[in-house]
């Protein structure tokens, strides 16, 4: 069949078509494809038509196509734009492939029904990877949670093991303070001091001599404050070397130094949530300083041989023998740190400044280490008394409980009897700090 390119008039039909669509050749000629009903959509011819005259060829392989009776078969389509005498004309080559479709369904079902099965078992195999890929993700976020409360649950079981020889140690150290003794104007106002501070968070700086109770006045600052319910923890920083002093302080990782065969949990992590007691803090080494400044400052440190940053909740308190103004001065102490520490300074005074207090210490000791040693002492005589009054003290109270101590062990019957020749005469060792 030949078209008019610009008007979609049929020209010319050869026999094949005219009996094919059961139209007669005058029937056909000069009308347009959409109006003999030629196809059974003319719309879709319209279609044809205007696509085939834009891209100059189109080709379908199953188009229906309306017979004169109204029968529709399939045809395959061909058409193609020539140009003849400058004029653009359509041929068209329809061939009837009913037939052959009519041959085709039981095959195309049979392909259908195997291409759906291939589907659906595409499908369950996709939906049974997915699920065992959520499967594996579920045991592996499981496996990663265990592995974490695990590793949470050995975290607190050593720290609950350290806790718990810390606190025997310092218990058997306790009957060296089991109470304070003296109703002295001095130590009332320490007393004072320590109560208004203890309910708060803030740093506290215990100044004092030597022997003077420092470490007791943090400890009854921790028994007074919201976290007396966890160990009071305390750390000497004058009885460790620096390295040493680092690792006991933020703790360490297995192979972090030579030596290092375990790992261990410093104070700090210890005293999560508690208090920390850094005694004779102006014995800290200067690179020490920097490191516990930041402490202070952020309330996170790393342990030795590790990256990981670990965040404490410590409440600091810091004693020293020191005139830390005076360490300052000759750069053996940091101005930063000071000022840090110095929120709320208490100064313990020494016992030669308060002389009353020591007859109900020297009572008190003579009791506890007689009724220790199984000793029964009933009486001090006045001028053992007066000698222990007139004693100028320089190692405060810590020297009177020693020599008490020593007397009793020493003391034959119920009368007590000091076992020293007190030098009244020695020079008093005067604290260099700051005032009460």
């Amino acid at each position: 069949m030949i078209l008019d390119a610009e008007t979609g008039q049929i020209t010319d039909a050869n026999p094949f078509l005219i009996e094919m669509l059961g139209y007669s050749h005058e029937e056909v000629l000069g009308k347009k494809l959409w109006e003999i009903g030629c196809l059974q959509d003319t719309g879709a011819s319209k279609t044809v038509f205007a696509e085939l005259r834009d891209k100059g060829y189109v080709r379908y392989d199953n188009l229906p196509l309306q017979t004169k009776n109204g029968r529709v078969i399939a045809v395959e389509f061909i058409s193609t734009i020539y140009l003849v005498d400058h004029h653009k004309v359509i041929q068209c080559n329809i061939r009837d492939v009913t037939s052959r479709k009519l041959r085709m369904p039981a095959s195309t079902k049979a392909r259908s029904e195997k291409e759906r099965r291939v589907a659906e078992r595409r499908i369950s195999h996709r939906m049974l990877r997915e699920q065992l890929e959520q499967k594996n993700e579920e045991q592996r976020q499981t496996k990663e949670s265990l592995l974490k409360a695990l590793a949470e649950i050995k975290a607190l079981k050593d720290r609950l093991v350290v806790e718990n020889i810390y606190v025997h140690q310092v218990s058997q150290k306790k009957h060296q303070f089991e109470h304070i003794f003296g109703q002295s104007d001095g130590l009332k106002y320490v007393l004072y001091r320590a109560e208004q501070v203890a309910p708060t968070d803030a740093t506290v700086l215990v100044l004092g001599e030597t022997g003077t109770g420092k470490e007791l006045i943090a400890e009854v600052i921790h028994n007074l404050s919201p976290r007396k319910d966890r160990p009071h923890i305390t750390v000497n920083c004058a009885a460790l070397p620096a390295n040493l002093l680092e690792s006991e302080l933020f703790g360490r990782e297995k192979g972090a130094f030579t030596g290092a065969e375990t790992r261990q949990i410093g104070r700090f992590e210890i005293a999560d949530g508690s208090t920390l007691c850094l005694d004779e803090i102006g014995e800290l080494p200067l690179e020490m300083q920097a490191k516990l400044l930041r402490v202070i400052q952020h309330g996170q440190f790393e342990r030795l041989g590790s990256s990981k940053t670990i965040k404490v909740d410590v409440r600091i308190i810091a004693t020293t023998n020191r005139n830390l103004e005076e360490e300052i001065a000759g750069g053996r102490f940091r101005k930063d740190l000071y000022y840090r520490l110095n929120v709320f300074p208490i100064t313990v005074p020494p016992l030669r400044m308060r002389t009353e207090d020591i007859p109900p210490m020297v009572h008190a000791f003579v009791q506890r280490y007689a009724r220790k040693m199984g000793k029964q002492i009933t009486s001090i005589p006045r001028e053992t008394m007066q000698a222990l009054l007139d004693y100028p003290w320089p190692g405060n109270v810590r020297e009177l409980e020693s020599i008490i101590e020593r007397a009793v062990i020493l003391c034959p019957g119920p009368g007590f009897q000091l076992a020293d020749n007190l030098n009244i005469t020695s020079p008093p060792v005067f604290f260099a700090g700051g005032t009460m």
